[in-house]
């Protein structure tokens, strides 16, 4: 009898580009993932049919690197189960076939849960279904870090594995689950797909902890979470320089997610929008993710704008996770959200705005 399992993808509220800095975040698991039906087989295979794509397997025994995979979900099959034997886990072979409601390009991480629902079944198959959420997220952070070429975070994954609304200190270890209703609050929360490419990006995306690291490195530090705000800002620093303006934004993100985490849980929608919107003119404005010479793709800037006109005085919006392509997350009262469906999928197509609901 095959089992059954669900892995949610996840939503940014707050924390644009600060995990990998030890910095703060805020993210949500939601009601769209990936479902799974799997079950072991005594072949050394972990064999993935996964509904519109090509099946492939992975036979357990070859766990080498090859950069040939990066960016396939091969990859991250492979990762998974290097990571687990790494640490001491029991691997084994399956077969597993998932069907995903996370369209490609929808900012909701799919390759995260992914990565997440490996490790779930490698836990129930073969570890009693034991090891820990935590672990099970930094296992699917180190396999997207060195197999599928990704140098993320571990925002994604966390909110993944955990499956709910979660507050991270990465400098201090700090996970505190929290209740996000927005719908108590009279807001609906919503991504709409630019239909951005996120093809060719993965260069501009290193970019960014690449500059923040540097100016980190200025102060003999490894990442922006172990440098003094207090000591950067005092420095006389020239605001034309990249990786100043990215280290500025993470500073000043990193001093607002708490704010954020705060009006969440005193449900007061006026102030969370106000900083949301602050958050998303530190991206655009110091961050500068939202558009990339490398593919000259302006769609997301454009969702932004058309965001702006129809939002503007009424709600909040910016972009949403690593950007430069993709989707612009929004939070307006609830009786206008299909004014705001019907005006941006006028310009980006019939069901690229989603109410994303949190869980």
């Amino acid at each position: 009898m095959k089992k059954e399992l669900f892995t949610p993808g996840r939503t940014e509220l707050a924390g644009n580009h600060t995990d990998h800095q030890k910095g703060r975040i805020l993210a949500s698991a939601v009601d769209l993932g990936l479902y799974a039906k799997y079950e072991a087989n005594d072949e050394g295979v972990v064999r993935i049919h996964s509904l519109g794509y090509e099946p492939f397997e992975v036979k357990i025994s070859q766990l080498a690197v090859r950069p040939a995979e990066f960016g396939s979900p091969k990859s991250l099959v492979r990762g998974m189960i290097n990571e687990f034997a790494a640490l001491g886990l029991a691997v084994g072979g399956f077969d597993a076939q998932l069907r995903s409601t996370l369209a490609a390009g929808s900012g909701l991480s799919s390759s995260a849960a992914f990565s997440v629902m490996i490790g779930r079944i490698l836990s129930a198959l073969f570890n009693d279904g034991k090891v820990d959420a935590v672990v099970i997220a930094r296992a699917a952070q180190a396999a997207e870090n060195k197999y599928f070429g990704k140098p993320c975070g571990l925002m994604d994954q966390l909110a993944c594995s955990l499956g709910h609304t979660v507050y991270v200190d990465f400098k201090t270890n700090e996970i505190v689950p929290l209740v996000a209703d927005f719908e108590a609050m009279g807001l609906t929360l919503c991504l709409t797909d630019t239909g951005g490419s996120h093809a060719g990006l993965d260069s501009s995306y290193a970019r960014i902890p690449a500059d923040m690291v540097y100016v980190a490195n200025l102060f003999d530090k490894g990442v922006l979470g172990d440098v003094d705000p207090a000591e950067f800002r005092a420095k006389g620093w020239d605001p034309a320089n990249r990786p100043v303006r990215r280290a500025m934004h993470f500073f000043d993100e990193n001093e607002r997610v708490p704010l954020m985490r705060d009006a969440l849980l005193a449900r007061n929608g006026e102030e969370y929008m106000r900083l949301m919107n602050a958050s998303g003119r530190s991206s655009e404005e110091l961050l500068n993710n939202i558009v990339t010479s490398a593919t000259g793709d302006t769609k997301l800037a454009e969702g932004l704008e058309k965001s702006r006109k129809l939002l503007e005085g009424r709600g909040a919006w910016r972009v949403h996770g690593g950007g430069f392509a993709g989707c612009v997350q929004a939070l307006m009262p609830t009786d206008y959200f299909p004014v705001y469906k019907e005006e941006m999928e006028k310009e980006f197509g019939a069901d690229s705005c989603r109410h994303i609901r949190l869980v």
